[in-house]
């Protein structure tokens, strides 16, 4: 039996392919896939994989997120049913089929569509981790950089569901306050207009904030340092503005301040069970009463992957972009109706 996926290593482009379906083992399931969530990591590896300009042209499914039904079950593999509707990130979701492990697989909330649950699983992992690596609690106040972007806008969302007392958000352009104020940010910091640092600890009557989520660094992580309150957290989750930063130590340590570096693309498993089931109890709740949603800039059709990659190329898209994956015919079923 084969599938429709998306290839990357064939050349600078996602190619639209038939691949076998994959068979799940013990302690995994088989999740038909209705609709998949584009990440930042997507055209990066895509170009890494293109031989044609050096790359090291291995081909692989691509893709992070998904959402849809599962349709069948491997041994041990926990309480998961035939039928349950869920969510998650995995390797190779640009497909039809995927194949998770059991302990890392989302129940996809009541009512929840596929095409909004697959852009949410990547930033409620990525943000609830980096608050709970930071030992946050109701009542603090939170920091969020690059707000605007896709896992950013989930931040500003749970740290408010969670109960923090304010959110400030950061923006380089004044056109997304509005967009940081509807979702929940109580003061947005355009930092292309305004210094970070300044702004921060006038909005805190020069405190400084609690909780750092820093999905910027470069300088924006230094000046982060003399906007967190003193025994504060800074957790760096994302490096859109370059991954080298030169920070006064002054900052640092005279607010004896804790700084965490995390990258949960590449967590530990015993760590990812622990951040899933972290979610379980507050963060999903949240989620069906529509406290946190995704913001999506645009539904694409899995059968049309070069419009996908020219809109993220572009760098014009708000969110997420999601492809809808509707069930195609396989090769099999082709070649039998021609015989």
């Amino acid at each position: 039996m084969t599938m429709r996926a998306l290839i990357a290593g064939r050349g600078p482009e996602w190619v639209l392919d038939e691949v076998d379906v994959p068979t799940p083992g013990p302690g995994e399931v088989l999740v038909r896939n209705h609709a998949a969530a584009t990440n930042n990591a997507d055209l990066p590896m895509l170009a890494e994989a293109d031989s044609t300009t050096g790359g090291h042209g291995r081909e692989f499914i691509a893709g992070f997120e998904y959402a849809g039904e599962i349709v069948a079950v491997g041994e041990h593999a926990g309480r998961w049913a035939v039928g349950d509707a869920v969510m998650g990130s995995v390797p190779a979701s640009f497909a039809e089929y995927v194949v998770v492990d059991h302990r890392f697989v989302l129940p996809r909330p009541e009512g929840l569509s596929s095409e909004s649950a697959c852009a949410l699983p990547t930033g409620l992992l990525t943000e609830h981790g980096a608050l709970t690596v930071a030992g946050f609690t109701a009542g603090q106040d939170v920091l969020i950089t690059g707000a605007t972007s896709g896992i950013g806008v989930i931040g500003v969302q749970m740290a408010k569901a969670l109960g923090a007392s304010s959110v400030i958000a950061t923006t380089r352009r004044s056109a997304g306050r509005g967009r940081l104020l509807g979702l929940g940010a109580d003061t947005v910091v355009v930092t292309g207009e305004e210094d970070l640092t300044d702004a921060v600890l006038d909005a805190t009557n020069g405190r400084g904030v609690d909780v750092v989520l820093d999905h910027v660094a470069g300088q924006t992580f230094a000046e982060c340092l003399p906007a967190t309150a003193e025994d504060g957290h800074v957790v760096n989750i994302g490096r859109l503005a370059g991954a080298a930063s030169t920070i006064d130590l002054d900052a640092l340590s005279y607010r004896h301040l804790t700084v965490h570096g995390v990258s949960f693309g590449f967590t530990r498993d015993t760590e990812m069970s622990g951040i899933i089931a972290g979610l379980l109890p507050d963060v999903l709740p949240a989620v069906a009463r529509g406290e946190i949603r995704p913001v999506i800039d645009r539904t694409l059709d899995i059968t049309d992957p070069a419009h996908v990659a020219d809109r993220l190329r572009s760098g014009e898209a708000v969110g997420k972009i999601v492809l809808t994956i509707a069930q195609g015919e396989s090769r099999e079923k082709k070649e039998k109706k021609n015989d």
